[in-house]
């Protein structure tokens, strides 16, 4: 890992200091490789720059949330006073048949309803959680610590099971953009776009429609891989893209430059980091994050489906305003000051 990529502590290193621990889903393994999704990468930049500011830069140990914990990762939790996991979609209705965060009933017993949660998210729209998923996060997640959140979905999700610590704070990775004025973001069409598209969302025809409307647009299109698959998937239409780097240094150049630059794509993670570089940004939505995160902050997003918005945003001048609950946000904050897990 290179540049902004340096983010991971080996577990193996001597954390006798240590006072927190991060499950991280931007690493694949324990080892700290990472994620191969580097939208994970994007949100662990801002979970541990919150991390560090709030326990004042003291060792944080990173455990991914992509391997089971074994042995000897239980006995580094005990020096841990605080379990923090940090963002994504991970929880599910029934994690007894898919669960993102490698978690099982005989792991949740020895986490002793430490773990807190931090811009945690639901997988997908789906029904009431079964008892085995009621059961596991009653006895992981904390009862006395509140628990962050990154949709109104989510909040509910947890309620249904009788989990009400739960505070909507939206997603870590927007929480730096609380105070963003409107005039901080251009309103106007740029003159070239970053466009991302998401390989395990496939629509063919709407994809290639896209890649064909903007590139009747812009005088350039950059196109980041942010997923595994994403280059091959994109090459797969034989249209002319400028192709970035695999790397998350590779979009952070890109954003850092003076080129004028526009983002359109299915990669919510990827526009919320070019909102960040105060680029003009629309998610296109292929699925419930950023429908609900885009109803809730005033996130730009329309469907994939909808280009009539999707050429209307383009060419018409646009206001970027974004409303995030800060009060949820302290709230959150605040309570890792009066107290432990």
């Amino acid at each position: 890992m290179q540049g902004s990529e340096k983010v991971v502590r080996n577990y193996a290193e001597d954390f006798s200091q240590a006072t927190v621990c991060l499950l991280n889903p931007g690493i694949e393994d324990h080892d700290g490789s990472p994620s191969a999704n580097l939208g994970d990468l994007i949100i662990q930049q801002a979970v541990l720059r919150e991390l560090n500011h709030l326990f004042d830069h003291q060792p944080i140990l990173n455990l991914s949330t992509h391997t089971p914990l074994e042995e000897e990762h239980f006995q580094l939790l005990k020096a841990c006073s605080m379990i923090v996991v940090g963002g994504t979609n991970l929880l599910s209705s029934k994690m007894n048949h898919y669960n993102q965060w490698k978690i099982f009933f005989r792991d949740a017993i020895r986490l002793q309803k430490r773990v807190v949660l931090m811009g945690v998210s639901w997988w997908q729209y789906q029904g009431r959680p079964n008892f085995y998923t009621a059961g596991l996060l009653h006895l992981a997640l904390s009862s006395r610590s509140m628990h962050s959140v990154r949709d109104n979905y989510t909040k509910a999700k947890l309620r249904s099971i009788g989990i009400w610590n739960v505070l909507n704070t939206g997603c870590p990775t927007m929480w730096s953009l609380a105070n963003l004025n409107a005039d901080e973001i251009p309103q106007q069409k740029a003159k070239n776009v970053l466009l991302m598209l998401t390989d395990y969302s496939q629509k063919p025809d709407l994809d290639r429609a896209l890649l064909e409307l903007v590139s009747t647009h812009y005088e350039t299109v950059y196109f980041w891989p942010q997923g595994a698959g994403d280059r091959d998937y994109v090459k797969s239409f034989n249209v002319p893209v400028q192709m970035l780097d695999r790397s998350l240094s590779a979009l952070e150049d890109l954003l850092a430059s003076n080129l004028s630059l526009d983002y359109i794509g299915t990669r919510l993670h990827g526009g919320i980091r070019c909102l960040l570089a105060r680029r003009r940004a629309l998610v296109l939505k292929i699925d419930h994050r950023a429908t609900e995160i885009a109803q809730e902050t005033g996130l730009p997003a329309v469907d994939r489906a909808n280009f009539q918005q999707i050429k209307q945003w383009i060419q018409a001048p646009f206001i970027t305003q974004i409303t995030l609950n800060t009060k949820a946000i302290e709230q959150w904050r605040k309570q890792f000051k009066r107290k432990p897990v």
